[in-house]
């Protein structure tokens, strides 16, 4: 994982997930009411998918293979990806199905302390959770606001964790509202629509999902911040004299790919070249220890030669 924290986030939300189910599930048994019932599916879905998360975790360190010579990390966006299908289907289209039979055949409510009691403790277990999350992704967090973590984020169990804890919390209000308003009114309409609004959530949290884990499968870059780093351990003055291209890859939330073109002097020997580049790997891994596997290509850059390309200001290196 990208921190013990990650691990620890998510079996948090697991045991809270387990048993909040447990408790929605009984409480949907003694009062009928369809909000529970959604909210009972969502807090398996969820914990579901918080299993498929510590499995993609486990898969991930696998050693590489001549098959997969690059390794398993990926595993991690692949589970992440999946869960956010399994919240789609399992949590937020079930939830709307159920909301709509329920505006459409209403009845109130048996036995509503049932469901009032077991929402509050689902407040409250699901508050220790999303703390446990918001702790540990601080750490990782910096300076970025929370948008941006969860766009930025490499590593996909912590954003992940956040939104579904979040989701859980907007999720339990709007069932305590449903529930609320057909105890007071005497009409199963309203726990109908609340469990249509549960549902609606949980479609939209997936969809967001959904667009940041196929952004990571597609292959991220490096963060900017990184890329300036590499960029300046790899010049060292004397024979590395500059960067012509560079390109970056996650492998995995913690493996970057470094692939650049170096500039070198014309009468450099090959020892020398050689040696440039070796010290110049080490400084990338020291300067961004997660770039486990670089590839520097030397070159005789002509900045004259680059700049009569068909569009100088697109040539890799000539500004």
């Amino acid at each position: 994982m990208s921190a013990s924290g990650g691990t620890k986030a998510i079996v948090a939300a697991l045991g809270a997930n387990l048993a909040i189910a447990a408790a929605k599930f009984v409480a949907f048994a003694f009062s009928g009411s369809s909000s529970m019932l959604a909210e009972g599916v969502h807090s398996l879905a969820d914990s579901g998918n918080q299993g498929l998360l510590l499995l993609g975790g486990k898969k991930a360190k696998r050693a590489a293979t001549a098959e997969h010579p690059f390794g398993y990390g990926r595993e991690r966006y692949i589970y992440g990806f999946l869960v956010s299908i399994v919240l789609f289907t399992i949590g937020g289209v079930f939830a709307l199905y159920e909301g709509y039979e329920k505006i459409h055949e209403p009845h109130p409510l048996d036995n509503w302390f049932w469901p009032v009691g077991v929402l509050v403790f689902a407040v409250i277990a699901e508050g220790f959770s999303f703390r446990t999350a918001i702790k540990e992704s601080n750490e990782l967090r910096g300076k970025q606001t929370w948008t941006q973590f969860v766009r930025r984020a490499k590593a996909p169990e912590l954003p992940v964790v956040l939104l579904e804890d979040f989701g859980a919390l907007v999720g339990l209000v709007l069932a305590l509202g449903g529930v609320g308003l057909t105890v007071a009114t005497g009409d199963g309409i309203w726990d109908g629509i609340g469990t249509m609004c549960i549902g609606a959530l949980l479609v939209l949290i997936a969809l967001v999902l959904a667009a940041e884990t196929k952004s990571l499968l597609l292959g991220e870059a490096a963060g900017l911040d990184q890329i300036a780093k590499i960029r300046a351990a790899v010049v060292d003055g004397a024979v590395v004299t500059g960067v012509i291209h560079m390109r970056t890859l996650h492998l995995g939330p913690e493996e970057l790919l470094v692939a650049a073109k170096i500039a070198v002097q014309h009468d450099d020997t090959a020892t020398e070249v050689a040696r440039a580049i070796d010290a110049a790997e080490a400084r990338i891994r020291e300067a961004v220890p997660i770039a486990r596997v670089i590839y520097l290509e030397p070159d005789i850059y002509n900045e004259a030669t680059a700049a009569a390309g068909p569009d100088p200001s697109k040539t890799p290196g000539a500004h």
